[in-house]
């Protein structure tokens, strides 16, 4: 009778497989596998981007006030392309009827707060007035997206389930940069802390599906208006803080 060789799955490196050559094969695949890329989606990454910063803010004793608003303004952007991808979301599907049925802009429960239109107003702002605007806006989303947050998960739309974890994403990190900013304005020293009141008195967003629906987008374009003035602000404390010039901002 013939004898054959060793098979080709028992040579390692041309010699015998022992039973020590074959472990390490295995942990020599075990660690090729542990660097393979991870493919991540621009939700993920966004949601990463912004866990890094709440981690950040919770380590905060000993940091200098440029890099409490450097912290702040990455997060307030981070903040306005969550709501302008969740705007995104919701108009995927959105009924015609709603188009007509949306509010005006006026009617957010934000327009009464006196604010600068553009950069160049904000710049001619003392800092101390910008940083209560930005804690102004902020306080006065608490309410309406711990409404969003309950009502998202029964709206009446194919991206139901984005859209709630999405609005519950926005809720956690909008708190998050407001107690970054309350530490923002314990390290500028300010001895006003001026902040406007802009209550919210609804509770329910409508009886039936469409009300519902248009009500949230309504309520979700009022605060991505308001999450872009609140990184425009930040951005100019930020610039300011650095002692960059005006046309640098």
């Amino acid at each position: 009778m013939q004898m054959r060789g060793p098979r080709r799955a028992d040579l390692y490196n041309g010699k015998k497989m022992t039973e020590g050559s074959r472990e390490e094969i295995r942990l020599q695949r075990f660690n090729r596998d542990q660097l393979k890329p991870v493919k991540m989606t621009q939700e993920s990454r966004l949601y990463f981007a912004v866990a890094v910063l709440m981690c950040a803010f919770a380590s905060i004793n000993g940091v200098g006030l440029n890099d409490l608003l450097e912290r702040a303004s990455q997060l307030s952007d981070k903040l306005h392309s969550l709501s302008t991808s969740l705007t995104n979301d919701l108009d995927s599907h959105f009924p015609p009827v709603g188009r007509v049925m949306m509010p005006r802009p006026s009617m957010c429960h934000t327009s009464s707060l006196q604010i600068p239109n553009d950069k160049d107003q904000a710049l001619k702002v003392p800092e101390d007035e910008l940083l209560s605007l930005a804690r102004s806006l902020l306080l006065a989303w608490s309410d309406p997206l711990a409404l969003l947050s309950t009502e998202a998960s029964s709206l009446a739309h194919p991206e139901r389930n984005t859209i709630n974890s999405k609005t519950k994403e926005l809720q956690d990190n909008i708190n998050s940069l407001g107690a970054g900013l309350e530490h923002v304005f314990n390290k500028m020293g300010s001895t006003s802390d001026n902040l406007s009141s802009l209550p919210f008195y609804v509770n329910s967003l409508g009886q039936d599906k469409t009300s519902r629906l248009v009500n949230f987008h309504f309520l979700l374009s009022c605060f991505r208006r308001d999450s872009h003035k609140i990184d425009s602000f930040l951005k100019v404390l930020r610039c300011r803080a650095a002692k960059k010039r005006p046309e640098m901002c």
